[in-house]
C-alpha cells in the first residue's frame, strides 16, 4: 500500500456511508464570566445575548431535535448548570447526552494545569449532583487541549470531542476522540456581539455551505460534526435553517445518527486500533540545527 492511498472506509454501522451529529456547546453566560472575571463590567447587553440561550434557545432546538427524532450531544459549563439547575436533569429526561465543557468556559491558555484539574472535578460533581452520574464526554472550551488536559480525560475515563485530526473518530494519547469540526461550528459564522466583529453571515449561505459540507461526507465516508450554541442558533431563522438541513440528513439512508457517546463507544468496540495519535509537540525551533547551526 502507498503512502498516497487513502485508508479503508471508517466501519460505520449498519454499513452505513457515514455519520452525523448535533452537539450544541451550552455557553449561555459562562465565557462572559471568564472575560470579565476580574471586573465584571455594568453592562447588560452582551449578557442579555447570551442569556437568551437557556430562556429560549435551548427548548426551541430540544423542540426541534424532538420533532425530528434526533438525540444530541449537549456539552454543558459548570457554571451554566449551577446558574440554570433545571438545564441537565431536562435535558436526560429527554433521551439527549450532556458531556463536560469546562466550568466557566475557562480557557486552557489561562488556567494552570492545577486549576484545569480543580475545575474539572468541581465540574464533575455538579453533574453527579444534578443527574445522578458522572458524564462520559469532555469537549474543551474554545477547542483547544494540552498534554495535561488530555491525561485528565484519560484519568476520568471520558472520551473527548476537542480536536480535529481526522474527520473520523480515532483516539489521542489513548483517549478516544469525536472530532470536531470549525467548518460546521455556527459561532464563526452567525456570532455577533457588535462593534468589531464581521456581520453574521445568512440562513441561506450557510444552509448552502453545509449542504456542502455533508455531501461531501457521504462521500467521502466521514463524519459531519455539526456544533451549535444556545444563544446563537437558538434564534427564529436558524432553528428554520438547522430544520431544513436535518431534514436532508435524515432522508439520507447511508448515513448513521448518533451522539458523539454513541459514535465513542462504536469506536472503542469496533475501530479502537484504528488511527491512533501521539500528540508530540515539536520543540522550539531555536533548538532545531537548521537555526543553532549545530
Amino acid at each position: 500500500m502507498s503512502a498516497l492511498d487513502l485508508p479503508a472506509p471508517y466501519p460505520w454501522p449498519e454499513g452505513k456511508a457515514a455519520a452525523f451529529c448535533f452537539t450544541m456547546d451550552l455557553d449561555a453566560h459562562s465565557p462572559w464570566m471568564w472575560i470579565h472575571r476580574e471586573d465584571p463590567p455594568q453592562l447588560l447587553s452582551h449578557l442579555e445575548q447570551r442569556n437568551y440561550g437557556p430562556r429560549i434557545g435551548v427548548a426551541r432546538m430540544a423542540d426541534l431535535l424532538k420533532r425530528l427524532g434526533i438525540k444530541g450531544s449537549f456539552f454543558v459549563p459548570g457554571a451554566v448548570a449551577e446558574m440554570h439547575p433545571w438545564i441537565l436533569p431536562a435535558l436526560v429526561e429527554a433521551g439527549h447526552e450532556v458531556g463536560l465543557h469546562g466550568y466557566f468556559h475557562e480557557l486552557v491558555t489561562q488556567v494552570s494545569d492545577a486549576e484545569f484539574t480543580r475545575m474539572l472535578e468541581a465540574s464533575i460533581e455538579i453533574f453527579v449532583a444534578q443527574t445522578g452520574a458522572a458524564p462520559a464526554g469532555f469537549r474543551s472550551p474554545a477547542w483547544e487541549m494540552t498534554p495535561h488536559m488530555l491525561s485528565e480525560v484519560k484519568r476520568h475515563g471520558f472520551y473527548d470531542s476537542s480536536l480535529m485530526g481526522y474527520d473520523t473518530p480515532h483516539s489521542v494519547a489513548g483517549v478516544t476522540e469525536v472530532p470536531v469540526n470549525w467548518a460546521t461550528d455556527d459561532a464563526i459564522f452567525f456570532k455577533f456581539l457588535g462593534a468589531g466583529d464581521p456581520a453574521p453571515r445568512g440562513t441561506a449561505d450557510m444552509l448552502s455551505a453545509w449542504t456542502e459540507e455533508f455531501e461531501a461526507s457521504r462521500r467521502f465516508g466521514t463524519l459531519f460534526m455539526l456544533t451549535v450554541h444556545d444563544w446563537i442558533s437558538g434564534r427564529g431563522a436558524r432553528v428554520v435553517m438547522l430544520e431544513k438541513l436535518m431534514e436532508r440528513v435524515l432522508a439520507a439512508d447511508d448515513v448513521w445518527i448518533a451522539t458523539a457517546g454513541e459514535m465513542a463507544r462504536h469506536h472503542e468496540a469496533h475501530a479502537a486500533d484504528r488511527d491512533p495519535v501521539t500528540p508530540d509537540i515539536p520543540p522550539s525551533l531555536l533548538e532545531h540545527p537548521a537555526w543553532t547551526g549545530r
